[in-house]
């Protein structure tokens, strides 16, 4: 019987040999990164912005923030086509098919948050939203106080102030009529003297 007990435990014993001993608490186990599966994005640091500034586009659809001769940071374009018109974000960063964000935006008294996906457009993946330009998020770019924007993983934008998203804004919620943004009168509306 104690044969029979023994040729039984001898299997037993050399299967927990095995297994690694469990670890003590308070002890540290290394782990190889090629054993934990897929590796996480690396965040990016802060763009460099304090030589950056606002250019308008060649078709005068939108506005580029960025430093002069590189490419854009962040895109504020409008579609004037739509109906109503709408406003586009675009964070030039990098961005993979399928993601989404939330992007922060605090300035000008108030603090939004756009909705984001990464889009193709021109060979570039970035982070695109696009909202109703009479939506009242928006009115984060309407002031000329300081703006920044952070995009998580992809570091922030540090924007100082000045009137070009204000008025850029108010063109966009206008259809791109030039007239409203000059703040001239309508020709129904003069009064002939």
């Amino acid at each position: 019987m104690h044969r029979a007990a023994t040729l039984v435990l001898i299997p037993l014993a050399l299967s927990a040999c095995d297994k690694p001993a469990p670890l003590q608490q308070g002890s540290v186990q290394r782990v190889e990164l090629q054993d934990t599966g897929q590796r996480a994005a690396m965040a990016e640091p802060s763009p460099d912005t304090n030589r950056a500034g606002w250019t308008v586009s060649e078709d005068g659809q939108a506005i580029r923030f960025g430093n002069m001769g590189e490419p854009p940071f962040l895109t504020l374009a409008c579609d004037v086509d739509a109906a109503p018109p709408e406003f586009v974000i675009i964070r030039h960063a990098r961005a993979w098919p399928g993601q989404s964000a939330l992007f922060p935006v605090l300035g000008n008294g108030m603090s939004s948050r756009f909705l984001v996906d990464a889009k193709l457009a021109d060979g570039e993946w970035h982070w695109e939203g696009r909202l109703p330009a009479d939506d009242p998020q928006l009115d984060v770019f309407s002031g000329t106080r300081d703006i920044t924007a952070t995009l998580p993983g992809r570091g922030m934008l540090e924007m100082g102030g000045g009137r070009i998203t204000g008025e850029f804004l108010e063109w966009c919620r206008a259809g791109g009529r030039p007239d409203a943004v000059q703040g001239e009168p309508d020709e129904e509306n003069r009064e002939e003297g």
